[in-house]
């Protein structure tokens, strides 16, 4: 089978229809992710999103199934509370943009198109898009606050605290994203953000956002170099019973293949985003001693022990700066 888009969309169907079958009480299924953009895949690899919605608690919230070595289904489920109230859900950061571009595999009783109508109506309005927005940077700034106690009341440092800092940038970078367009693609992270800044009027945040990763102090030659490293340490993870669900054999293809696809690329720095997240999800659940491969990569981009303090004042700025953003269009718009 000659694996393209329109093939997979195909198989996210029948997948969804099988699903029905084996389930009566199924809601809905849509498809939603990279294949719902025109060229899903980095390096010949991608993953297939697909959402079950579910009568009740579903027994499993996600779970992932390997096609071939370089593309997964990705399935998440969802109860159908989550969808009670479709006009809050257009200014979900997250909900509402995947609702709003989702493709129906499956629907029961108009369920899916109830729900889609209520988020697509006047979703790109201003204050739509700036309540979008204002809930990631207030995400992003209470997580840095919480950072900022971390280290004045406990000297460990650790996965826990870096995957913490990641997060604060991911909702911070999205913040801005999603003023102009959908959240950023894991993989395509640190490619797409550039664009988005520009389309808010400040060009200057992806500096701001590069220098936030160290990305000015490694090329593509040295991470590279971190690859065989990152790769065991996956591989080790995905035994625990308690690790991230980014972090499975399955998926192993997806980021490794993309990878190399993107070191080749004109900005090979770009593969750091998903490279950092990653492994820091990985070692953060190996036993004691277990990210004795990934500190180095940490010391080179300043997360360091003595360098975290100094990268939490960058990210303070920057927080401001999407802060002063905001209020700036806020007022231009007359919100």
């Amino acid at each position: 089978m000659q694996i393209n888009r329109a093939a997979l969309i195909r198989i996210a169907k029948e997948t969804a229809e099988k699903a029905a079958l084996s389930d009566p009480n199924l809601v809905a299924a849509y498809l939603t992710g990279s294949l719902r953009t025109s060229d899903p895949f980095i390096g010949n690899a991608t993953d297939v999103d697909i959402v079950f919605v579910h009568p009740g608690e579903p027994k499993i919230r996600r779970e992932i199934i390997p096609l071939t070595p370089e593309i997964h289904l990705d399935i998440f489920h969802h109860p159908r509370s989550n969808y009670e109230k479709p006009k809050e859900l257009r200014i979900h950061p997250w909900l509402g943009p995947e609702l709003y571009d989702a493709l129906p595999l499956f629907v029961s009783r108009h369920f899916f198109e109830f729900v889609q109508a209520g988020v697509r109506d006047r979703y790109n309005e201003p204050a739509n898009l700036q309540a979008r927005s204002h809930q990631l940077a207030q995400a992003a700034r209470q997580t840095w606050s919480s950072l900022q106690t971390s280290l004045q009341t406990s000297p460990e440092h650790g996965p826990a605290l870096v995957l913490d800092y990641l997060k604060s940038i991911s909702l911070a970078a999205n913040a801005v994203a999603t003023l102009t367009g959908n959240p950023l693609a894991e993989r395509r992270f640190l490619l797409q953000f550039p664009a988005r800044a520009l389309a808010t009027g400040q060009p200057e945040l992806a500096g701001g956002l590069f220098n936030l990763l160290g990305a000015a102090s490694v090329d593509g030659s040295a991470l590279a170099g971190y690859l065989p490293d990152w790769e065991k340490d996956f591989l080790d993870a995905t035994t625990s019973p308690i690790v991230d669900k980014r972090i499975a054999a399955p998926r192993l293809g997806y980021y490794k293949l993309a990878f190399h696809a993107t070191l080749a690329g004109e900005f090979p720095q770009a593969v750091l985003w998903p490279l950092l997240l990653t492994w820091t999800l990985a070692v953060s659940v190996l036993p004691a001693g277990g990210d004795l491969r990934w500190r180095p990569l940490c010391g080179m981009l300043g997360l360091d022990e003595g360098s975290i303090g100094e990268r939490l004042a960058d990210l303070d700025h920057f927080l401001d700066s999407i802060e002063a953003l905001q209020e700036r269009l806020s007022a231009s718009q007359g919100l």
